[in-house]
């Protein structure tokens, strides 16, 4: 340390240091409010609930439990998770009630995920995996890929699908009042790597004269049926092949895999649509990353989410300039980035 830093700096770095180490308790105490279901009771009482209310509805089995449970609101209260009022009661902020069941737009799929051993595993191999020569860092800690690991366990590629099919309702609300104009004069549009086909039934229901069609693996789609008749489930792979269309949708697939493989895919889009003057182009919904000395709130879940690439599939998130690196290479002639609310943005490509 510097003799020329003063005392204050140097406790000042020191709880910044101290802050880092202990980030895992913030996911960790939103995980414990999420297992007593205190969003839940909060969310059903409507009005701000006194301590002693709450804790009565959480039926804890040892009484003796009910004396902590003033240092896990209190940690809720100043990670602006919950609201604190007058008499000892509280409420859910914008932010918790994304924790509630019943919310439609709910991202307990993505907490339950991210904290499930498996993904924990891969985390403390992020070293390790720096100096060894597997693939992925998930490589490292279970002896095969993210993608393998969840088809052969059911149970979380249902909370994968689950937590996908959550993000894509927040998006495509966004999509459909926001950003109208990319589907107008679309008469076809393939949803590549469309999952559940949340996005892409929402895209048929409010453009009708619009054939949706979603490309899955088969695996994925095979017991999906399109509740619209502009909309149909294909089984395929889109390193292989995509159905032709007049635009492709790619939304939060890019990031999943390194530049070789995006180009790949960006190469397969680019062979399924018509030139531009025909009204071919490709619509991309991803993070472009911000600065990184930017602290926005919208900022920092970019760069978490570009580590979780990091550690999933040893990919990433990108910036502008990687973004047109990729289109140039696949031999796209221009694109267009437009910010759209939260931290991705509305990317528009060209052939």
């Amino acid at each position: 340390m510097s003799t020329s830093e003063s005392a204050s700096e140097l406790l000042q770095a020191q709880a910044q240091i101290w802050n880092h180490i202990f980030s895992f308790i913030s996911s960790s105490a939103l995980r414990c409010a999420v297992e007593l279901d205190i969003p839940d009771v909060l969310y059903k009482h409507g009005k701000p609930m006194h301590l002693s209310d709450l804790s009565a509805e959480l039926s804890l089995v040892d009484p003796s439990k009910v004396t902590f449970l003033p240092n896990l609101i209190r940690f809720l209260v100043h990670s602006g998770l919950l609201n604190q009022h007058d008499d000892d009661c509280y409420s859910l902020t914008p932010a918790s009630r994304f924790l509630v069941k019943n919310e439609p737009l709910n991202l307990r799929s993505l907490l339950v995920f991210t904290h499930d051993p498996f993904i924990q595993k891969a985390w403390f191999e992020l070293g390790n995996w720096y100096k060894n020569d597997f693939p992925t860092t998930f490589h490292t800690a279970h002896e095969k890929s993210f993608w393998d690991y969840i088809v052969e366990e059911p149970r979380l590629g249902d909370t994968f699908n689950g937590l996908m099919a959550s993000e894509s309702r927040l998006i495509v609300t966004v999509l459909i009042t926001e950003c109208r104009h990319i589907f107008e004069g679309l008469t076809s549009l393939v949803d590549v790597g469309g999952g559940t086909g949340t996005v892409a039934t929402a895209i048929a229901k409010a453009f009708p004269a619009i054939k949706c069609t979603v490309l899955d693996l088969p695996h994925v789609i095979e017991n999906l049926k399109s509740s619209t008749g502009n909309l149909e489930f294909v089984g395929g792979n889109m390193f292989e092949n995509i159905p032709t269309a007049n635009a492709i949708l790619l939304k939060w697939i890019m990031h999943d895999w390194n530049d070789e493989d995006c180009v790949k895919i960006l190469k397969k889009c680019k062979e399924s649509i018509p030139s531009r003057d025909k009204g071919g182009k490709l619509i991309i919904i991803d993070i472009v990353l911000e600065d990184p000395k930017n602290t926005t709130e919208y900022a920092r879940a970019q760069h978490n989410m570009d580590i979780m690439m990091l550690v999933c599939f040893a990919a990433k998130e990108r910036t502008k300039k990687e973004w047109e690196n990729l289109f140039n290479e696949a031999g796209f002639s221009e694109c267009k980035i437009t910010s759209i609310p939260g931290s991705r943005s509305l990317i528009e490509v060209y052939p």
